[in-house]
């Protein structure tokens, strides 16, 4: 159904109204004037009659019918009145107008039996003798020779006079003042309905206003007002509906404003958490996610909104938890593997639903946490401790089983007991490099981490010159060669101890693990990697190399790739964590590359600037 403005459903129904108003109006006052009109028409008839009622009588008395037609002919065309006189028997006798002798009996004429009966008679109606609309007055002629002067007799009606005039008159009269009455009112009705349209504006232009208002709140726009309809010419019930408008726009806008800053503040935070957060409803479709959800997932965080979650999580596992809290309702957390393109990937799961104010659930919230780093962690924390009790138990299982056989008896053969005591004192110095190792360690990493470490610009070339000099001796027992290829004067910000300390430690290394004759080169170079100018050390060697396996945990503490081989050319195990730090702490990188039997490239990048 088309649903109109309110101004026309009031216009038209007042101007409805207003017309029928007019019309009975109209008809009422036609009806009004036509019947005064007839009244004193009908008045002046009946005085007429009494006029010439004696001079009729007495005609009739003396059966001057001769004259009575001649006073009849007379007496009409002087007042313009047709006079008709009727016997008690309906004969006519006389008549204004027309031959008596031609006239039918009007005995049956309403007006004459009504004067018949001695009452004042009258009738309109249509006059075929004439052939015009009629207004008929008769009266009682009696017998006054019967009448005494107490009116104790009842005299005998022994005629009817009749009078009768036109009503087209009448009618000409009627016209010409209803038509003016007609124009007054249509008049009238043109300015009421002016009226009326002006009121039902002025009714409807309020709620009109306050309509585009009111669709004004529905998109978010509480700035305006509708005070401007509460002055003294709305009404009331205006005035009351625009103050409640207001105060809902206030109330509206504060709550929206509230919800936005409150919906911001979420945003914020959902977008910032470091936890994966997905928003699942009821039909497993994603209701929202967070960035870290969207790396996650690698996927466009917009572009995953309204998907299944199977389409953009692959993971059989959380599919069956979102799918178990979504039908039981119940929260669960877990622990999955989830397989990238980065490889596998430690998510500690937490799901639970999503319910109304009516606790009627619509959903679930899934949120992820990767817990891949920390689970490296606690497994380098494993082989840690492994490492260390293994690197440890070493020696100390050496002194104490030297130290028991001397106590059991090789003290009385010197040259034993000599040869177990320097055995003891290789392994307690071992277990002494090791302990200092790890004091080290934990020296630079503190210091790192405090900023301690002081870096002050020197030359590159001459650190490296000092650390290849150190290495020379050991070099030459093993048939290395080392070279050197640093541009000279090549100056970096650097803590030169710990840099020297680095590369001895690859030095060390490289020398450990190359043959008899190999040669261990030492190159330096300059280059820009994103923007920043960086210096690359190379530590190359020719030697055995290590497969591509253990290169990703070659940093870590007491971690060897060869275990058995490391340990009979001694170390401690901790000489590339040592070096990995030192790096760290000049914000650099280190990195190898290595294939087995083809030697190996440690790699010291920094930067040449702080």
């Amino acid at each position: 159904m088309t649903q109109r403005k309110l101004i026309w459903q009031i216009f038209p129904a007042n101007l409805v109204i207003l017309i029928l108003t007019v019309i009975c109006i109209a008809w009422f006052t036609r009806s009004s004037l036509e019947t005064f009109y007839l009244e004193e028409l009908e008045d002046g008839l009946v005085a007429r009659a009494y006029l010439i009622r004696l001079p009729v009588a007495t005609m009739l008395k003396r059966e001057a019918i001769g004259e009575l037609r001649d006073y009849s002919k007379i007496s009409g065309r002087e007042s313009n009145t047709r006079i008709t006189v009727i016997m008690a028997d309906g004969k006519v006798v006389a008549d204004s107008n027309e031959n008596p002798a031609t006239m039918e009996p009007h005995h049956n004429r309403v007006e004459i039996r009504q004067a018949l009966g001695g009452e004042i008679g009258s009738s309109l109606r249509y006059s075929k003798t004439l052939g015009k609309k009629m207004l008929y007055v008769a009266i009682p002629v009696y017998d006054e020779s019967q009448k005494d002067a107490a009116f104790t007799v009842i005299p005998e009606v022994t005629a009817v006079l009749r009078m009768a005039v036109t009503v087209d008159a009448i009618e000409v009269a009627m016209q010409r003042i209803y038509s003016r009455v007609l124009f007054g009112l249509a008049a009238l009705a043109l300015l009421a309905a002016f009226a009326s349209l002006l009121v039902s504006r002025n009714i409807s232009r309020p709620l009109e206003e306050m309509k585009k208002a009111a669709e004004r709140f529905s998109r978010g726009d509480f700035s305006g007002r509708m005070s401007t309809f509460k002055g003294a010419s709305a009404s009331l019930e205006v005035s009351t509906l625009a103050s409640a408008m207001d105060r809902m726009a206030a109330q509206l806008g504060e709550r929206i404003e509230t919800i936005r800053s409150q919906r911001n503040e979420l945003e914020t935070v959902f977008s910032s958490m470091v936890e994966s957060v997905i928003a699942v409803d009821s039909s497993e479709r994603i209701l929202n996610l967070n960035s870290a959800a969207a790396r996650l997932l690698g996927i466009e965080r917009e572009a995953a909104k309204g998907k299944i979650i199977q389409e953009v999580l692959r993971n059989i596992d959380l599919q069956e938890q979102i799918k178990q809290v979504t039908r039981t309702g119940t929260s669960m957390e877990d622990e999955i593997i989830h397989m990238d393109d980065e490889g596998q990937k430690f998510l500690q799961t937490n799901i639970v639903s999503l319910s109304d104010q009516h606790n009627t659930m619509h959903g679930v919230l899934v949120v992820l946490n990767d817990v891949t780093k920390l689970r490296r962690l606690e497994s380098m924390r494993r082989d840690f401790v492994a490492n260390v009790s293994h690197e440890l138990r070493t020696p100390i299982t050496s002194i104490r089983g030297y130290v028991e056989t001397l106590l059991d008896g090789a003290l009385e053969n010197r040259e034993d007991a000599l040869r177990f005591l320097e055995t003891v004192l290789r392994q307690a110095e071992r277990l002494n490099e090791i302990i200092d190792d790890l004091m080290a360690l934990s020296r630079i990493e503190q210091e790192a981490d405090h900023g301690h470490i002081k870096l002050e610009t020197g030359s590159l070339c001459m650190v490296l010159d000092v650390a290849i000099e150190t290495c020379e001796h050991r070099a030459e027992d093993e048939g290395v060669a080392i070279t050197l290829d640093c541009p000279d004067p090549l100056q970096l910000p650097m803590n030169t101890t710990l840099i020297e300390q680095a590369l001895v430690n690859l030095l060390v290394n490289a020398i450990q693990y190359s043959k008899d004759g190999d040669t261990v080169s030492v190159t330096v170079k300059t280059a820009t990697e994103n923007g920043v100018d960086v210096v690359r050390i190379s530590v190359a060697d020719t030697g055995v190399g290590i497969a591509s396996n253990h290169l990703p945990r070659l940093f870590e503490r007491f971690y060897r790739s060869d275990k058995a081989r490391s340990r009979t050319q001694g170390g401690t195990g901790l000489g590339l964590a040592i070096v990995k730090h030192i790096v760290l702490a000049h914000n650099g990188r280190v990195e190898v590359t290595s294939k087995l039997n083809a030697g190996s490239t440690f790699t010291i990048i920094l930067p040449l600037t702080r």
